[in-house]
C-alpha cells in the first residue's frame, strides 16, 4: 500500500472525531444562533426605525466590512485585554454567530420585503394582529424564497469553521495541523482535510437541492389552488 494512502486511512478516524466532536457541532450552534440574530436584527430594521435600528445597522455594517479571522482574533485574544476571558470554542461560537447573524440578517430583510404588502392586508382583515400576521402569513412565506440563500450560508459555514483553528479550537483542520506537526507530511494531510470539507459540501448541496424542488413544488400547488 503506498506511504500516502497508509497515512491518509491512519490519519482518517482522528480527522472525523474532531469534525463530530467539534466542527459539526460549531457549525450547527453558530447557524441556528446566527439565524436567530439575524432574525431579530431584520425585523428591527424594518419595523423599528429609531436609534435601535441604527445600533443594528451599525453591528451589520463593522461585521459584514471587516474579516471574519479578525473578529475570531479581537473575540480570544484582544476580550482579554479588557478582562474578558473565553475559551476558544465560546469564542468562535460568539465569532461564528455575529457573523452569521450579520449576513442573515440582510437575506431576512430582502425576503420579507419581498411578500407583497397585499399579503399583509389580507391578514389584517381577517382579523390578525401584526405578530399573528407575520407568523401565519409573512414568514411562511419569505421562508420558502430564503431558503437557498440561507442553505449558501450554512454550506459556507461548514468551511468557515476552519478558521477556528486559528484561536486553537480543535476542529477538524487543526486536527490535520497536529498530524502534520508528527508526520511531516502537510500536502497528504491538507488534501485529506479538503476532501472531508468537499465531501460536506456536496451533501449539504444535494440536501439543498432536494429542499429547493420539494419548496418549489408545494409553492406551485399553492399558486394552482388560488
Amino acid at each position: 500500500m503506498p506511504h500516502w494512502l497508509t497515512l491518509m486511512l491512519e490519519s482518517l478516524p482522528s480527522l472525523l472525531w474532531a469534525g463530530l466532536i467539534f466542527t459539526i457541532p460549531l457549525t450547527l450552534l453558530s447557524f441556528m444562533f446566527g439565524l436567530a440574530v439575524g432574525l431579530s436584527a431584520a425585523l428591527i430594521r424594518l419595523f423599528l426605525p429609531g436609534p435601535l435600528a441604527a445600533i443594528v445597522r451599525f453591528y451589520v455594517w463593522i461585521i459584514r466590512g471587516t474579516p471574519l479571522l479578525v473578529q475570531l482574533f479581537l473575540i480570544f485574544y484582544g476580550l482579554p485585554s479588557v478582562g474578558i476571558i473565553l475559551d476558544a470554542f465560546t469564542a468562535a461560537l460568539i465569532g461564528f454567530t455575529l457573523n452569521i447573524g450579520a449576513y442573515t440578517s440582510e437575506i431576512l430583510r430582502a425576503v420579507i420585503s419581498s411578500v407583497p404588502k397585499g399579503q399583509w392586508e389580507a391578514a389584517y382583515s381577517i382579523g390578525m394582529n401584526w405578530r399573528q400576521a407575520m407568523q401565519r402569513t409573512i414568514l411562511p412565506q419569505a421562508a420558502r424564497v430564503a431558503v437557498p440563500p440561507l442553505s449558501n450560508t450554512f454550506i459556507s459555514l461548514v468551511k468557515d469553521t476552519s478558521l477556528a483553528a486559528a484561536i486553537t479550537v480543535p476542529e477538524l483542520f487543526q486536527a490535520a495541523q497536529r498530524i502534520v506537526a508528527t508526520s511531516y507530511e502537510p500536502l497528504i494531510l491538507y488534501i485529506e482535510a479538503a476532501l472531508i470539507y468537499l465531501a460536506l459540501s456536496s451533501v449539504l448541496s444535494s440536501l439543498q437541492a432536494r429542499i429547493e424542488t420539494r419548496l418549489n413544488r408545494y409553492g406551485g400547488f399553492l399558486e394552482a389552488r388560488s
